[in-house]
């Protein structure tokens, strides 16, 4: 592919103005319909039902939707051991397992 031909690519996928986004967009789009099923101290149990928001070309779940939602869960749990503040993730390893289609639950488990 022509380097300007993926310019133009690149150029118009960013059509959206940042700026008057709410804040935390990306983090309420991906954890929208999320429902806590359990918490206790460091442990955070959630489902959420696979919206066809969240698939990628291949038609399943993305996998920066997958490690958003890692994020955002497990600062709930360090929350739940009495963190105070959880920072930013340095570095996040997910291994998966399977793919997630879209009108799948799935549950995972966050446990310190």
């Amino acid at each position: 592919m022509e380097v300007e031909k993926v310019k133009r690519y690149l150029e118009s996928s960013a059509t959206i103005d940042g700026d008057k986004l709410p804040l935390r967009f990306f983090q309420r789009l991906i954890m929208h319909g999320l429902r806590v099923e359990l918490i206790e101290t460091n442990r955070v149990v959630c489902s959420f039902k696979v919206t066809p928001r969240l698939l990628n070309e291949g038609n399943y779940l993305h996998g920066g939707a997958v490690a958003t939602f890692l994020d955002m869960v497990s600062s709930a749990a360090i929350y739940t051991a009495g963190g105070t503040l959880t920072g930013t993730s340095v570095e996040i390893n997910i291994s998966f397992m399977d793919a997630a289609y879209a009108d799948v639950s799935i549950a995972p488990a966050f446990i310190l």
